[in-house]
């Protein structure tokens, strides 16, 4: 991807010591580089000062490529890249699981975190159930850390600022996005508004549901097999829609052959876009770009040829579920 240095497309110009800080960090990152620890703190730090002005529901405008999983999938998201087109000259909004599984974790996040530095009005980055210390200690992300920087201080930058990141958005105020699915909890937007969100991602209540649920061909809610959120049928999807405005919801968190799937009759639509998940699953990936006047294009892609697998020099445990 071309770095535009000359551009910063945000309300409150960045000093040009900080451009060009940033520039050196996505040059680094765009060759699959990760960035040192002191390089990760800072933007850490600079990540959070930006998605703690951000709300539980951030309003976003189209024209907005909207992205699902990615789980450290690195020269994947450099497929998606070519796919969607560069930032800043498109906007993207990612629904969150950027870490855990696969082989790029570190730079995955790095790279969309400097990204959100550099243009913050031409990325959302929204937090999925993998981004908070639980998941990350079990499926492979803290490993990483530890493996890359030799102790457990980078992973916990990353950690901390996952608890900043908004946890749904609001497209042409008609196109929910989340990662994961609705509440019984919740009924309204106004009450995802009033959460607390800036917290490890609780066990279970509204928090925990928006990150976990996933929709089901049944009526009513159900409890979900993966042992956080619920199961919500089409009647659900139908009435939050219809209470709240919105032409769909739009979300991740699911493996889908084909990259995206549409349930509910046209209430839902999961994107995912990790394309070959896990380097096994023999899926495709998918995006979906929203025009000027909300009409939608799905746009399915492959995986890239390596995967980046030659880069990876260890033995990496296999986090596959």
């Amino acid at each position: 991807m071309e770095i535009l240095s000359s551009t910063n497309d945000t309300k409150t110009p960045l000093p040009k010591s900080t451009v060009k800080e940033v520039d050196q960090w996505l040059e680094q990152l765009f060759k699959c580089e990760p960035l040192s620890e002191d390089s990760i703190k800072s933007l850490c730090e600079r990540g959070k000062q930006i998605f703690s002005a951000e709300s539980n529901v951030q309003n976003v405008q189209s024209p907005v490529t909207i992205c699902g999983d990615i789980h450290g999938q690195f020269f994947d998201l450099m497929e998606l890249f070519k796919v969607g087109g560069d930032l800043p000259d498109t906007n993207y909004l990612f629904m969150g699981d950027y870490v855990d599984r696969g082989y790029h974790s570190v730079e995955v996040i790095s790279l969309l975190v400097a990204l959100k530095i550099r243009y913050p009005e031409r990325i959302t980055i929204l937090r999925g159930n993998h981004e908070c210390r639980m998941s990350t200690q079990v499926y492979g992300f803290y490993d990483e850390c530890l493996r890359k920087y030799g102790s457990a201080t980078v992973w916990k930058y990353f950690t901390d600022l996952f608890d900043y990141m908004p946890i749904t958005a609001l497209v042409n105020g008609q196109v929910f996005c989340l990662h994961g699915g609705l509440s019984p909890s919740i009924d309204s937007l106004d009450h995802i508004r009033a959460l607390d969100r800036i917290q490890e991602t609780p066990h279970e209540g509204p928090m925990c549901d928006l990150l976990w649920s996933d929709p089901e061909d049944r009526n009513g809610w159900g409890i979900n097999s993966r042992g956080a959120g619920f199961f919500f049928g089409e009647d659900v999807s139908e009435a939050f829609n219809h209470h709240n405005g919105l032409s769909m919801v739009s979300r991740a968190h699911q493996v889908v052959m084909s990259g995206y799937n549409w349930c509910h009759n046209g209430h839902v639509v999961t994107v995912f876009s990790a394309p070959n998940y896990c380097y096994r699953s023999g899926n495709q990936a998918a995006i979906m770009e929203l025009d000027d006047a909300s009409n939608y294009r799905l746009t399915q892609f492959e995986h890239a040829p390596s995967q980046g697998r030659g880069k990876v020099s260890k033995i990496t445990p296999d986090y596959f579920l």
